[in-house]
């Protein structure tokens, strides 16, 4: 009867410390751990080469499109894993920390030369500009939509997804409808470095002012997850 208590009480010891080395993995990761990882030089290193191929990208269109480059947003964000869940497992659970970028770029073009801007877009994805994924082959029937006599039983789309990036513009050919066109960033601007950051350049320029110059706005949206630490299980 002895040695059965012994047992136990052994069993009860093991069960104790495995779920505590257990729960440790399981809980919030603290808001001190995720600041220091977030600061460390392997996620600044990535961070940084991250924001440098974004940037590139929209320099691509800048340089060589017919669109005209007015206003960027920069968001940085870094969040640390969640505890984990008693029914389901999420994927924020299963990470330390996970850090991502969003570049929004927002350009002015003419309306009245909407075919051409397009066609100037696709050409250069034809040539495979670095970081320019439309082309003729795939997305080429939205230069036959703006040369045909507009038909409102064929409604216009003024957006293209591709696999890492998405391209919209205000609407041409329903330009009554103001609800659809593009919008200005309203998404608060927070900076708490290293786990925050957020850049707008120029900080002066605004969407409607670019709608006022060109008359009209395209906005291209890029994104990416630049360091991430799972957890250990």
């Amino acid at each position: 009867m002895k040695r059965v208590k012994q047992v136990e009480t052994a069993a009860l010891l093991l069960l104790a410390l495995a779920v505590s080395a257990c729960s440790a993995e399981d809980r919030e990761v603290p808001e001190k751990t995720v600041r220091k990882l977030a600061g460390s030089p392997e996620a600044v290193d990535a961070r940084q080469d991250s924001e440098a191929g974004l940037r590139d990208v929209v320099q691509a269109y800048a340089e060589r499109t017919p669109l005209k480059l007015g206003l960027v947003v920069v968001r940085d964000d870094c969040r640390g894993g969640t505890a984990k869940g008693w029914l389901e497992t999420t994927d924020s659970d299963l990470y330390k920390i996970s850090c991502g970028l969003n570049v929004t770029a927002y350009f002015g073009a003419d309306p009245k030369n909407i075919v051409s801007v397009l066609d100037g877009i696709l050409t250069a994805g034809d040539r495979n500009v670095p970081g320019i994924e439309f082309n003729h082959a795939v997305d080429g029937a939205l230069i036959d939509y703006y040369r045909k006599p507009y038909d409102k039983r064929n409604p216009e789309v003024p957006s293209r997804d591709a696999v890492s990036q998405s391209l919209k513009w205000d609407p041409v050919r329903d330009r009554q409808w103001k609800p659809n066109f593009i919008s200005e960033p309203t998404e608060p601007c927070e900076n708490a470095p290293p786990v925050k950051r957020c850049l707008r350049e120029p900080s002066s320029a605004t969407v409607s002012a670019i709608r006022k110059q060109y008359g009209m706005v395209f906005q291209l949206d890029l994104g990416a997850t630049y360091f991430k630490l799972m957890k250990k299980h």
